[in-house]
């Protein structure tokens, strides 16, 4: 077993009932690579229980994490992906700052930007199996261009019911994107709201492109960051 200290830059909703945690790391061999902390079990999501701390609170997105890890898992795309030790506590050492975040920003790089298909709803948001063979990482920080949360009502995919769903509206050296959004703290905040669309002005986004399913890697927006989360 082995720890590595990172800055939680997503905890994001993944099925069937747990979190896709990622992060930098701080203070380590690996300093600013990112980090994906991931149990042993097939779909890889880490549950509840293993994410919360000694105290019995849980590790939240922009916690400073001390992370218990067994080995090394990268998986095609993904090859920030490390096994949890999950026998033992996860640590909290402190809170980032706005200024934290903005300095661990991703350079662009067109392999992982490269040209998507669009789910029916979605835009630029889907990359085949072949592409995804041939790109070496799944995480990106970003600063966005014209961001906006839009709030829609989505047919169900062959005949389920319609849904009411977020989606994350941007720009990106020079490509337009429409995401899913799987920040479960923005989900909740905007699915109260009406249908439309809620620009914001300041914000960082964590781009997550998950494993393959169905012959397809789809890109999600892991994480919404803006300035005032840092004041709570």
């Amino acid at each position: 077993m082995f720890t590595r200290k990172i800055i939680c830059l997503a905890n994001s909703r993944k099925p069937p009932s747990g979190r896709c945690i990622a992060g930098k790391e701080l203070d380590g061999p690996s300093d600013g690579q990112w980090i994906r902390p991931v149990s042993s079990r097939p779909s890889k999501e880490v549950s509840e229980e293993e994410r919360r701390y000694e105290t019995g609170s849980k590790a939240q997105k922009l916690d400073i994490i001390r992370v218990p890890l067994q080995s090394p898992s990268p998986v095609g795309h993904q090859s920030e992906n490390y096994v949890l030790a999950d026998d033992y506590y996860w640590a909290k050492e402190g809170k980032a700052t706005w200024e934290q975040v903005q300095s661990l920003i991703d350079p662009y790089e067109a392999n992982f930007w490269v040209q998507a298909a669009s789910t029916f709803h979605g835009l630029n948001d889907k990359v085949s199996e072949i592409l995804a063979s041939s790109i070496h990482t799944s995480l990106k920080l970003i600063v966005p261009e014209d961001f906006e949360i839009r709030v829609l009502v989505e047919e169900g995919y062959e005949g389920r019911p319609s849904r009411r769903r977020v989606r994350g509206n941007f720009d990106y050296c020079g490509k337009t994107y429409r995401l899913s959004v799987t920040d479960p703290r923005v989900e909740d905040e905007y699915l109260a709201k009406d249908v439309g669309c809620y620009p914001i002005e300041t914000v960082i986004l964590c781009i997550s492109l998950a494993e393959v399913w169905n012959g397809y890697a789809f890109r999600v927006v892991a994480s919404v960051i803006t300035p005032d989360q840092f004041e709570e």
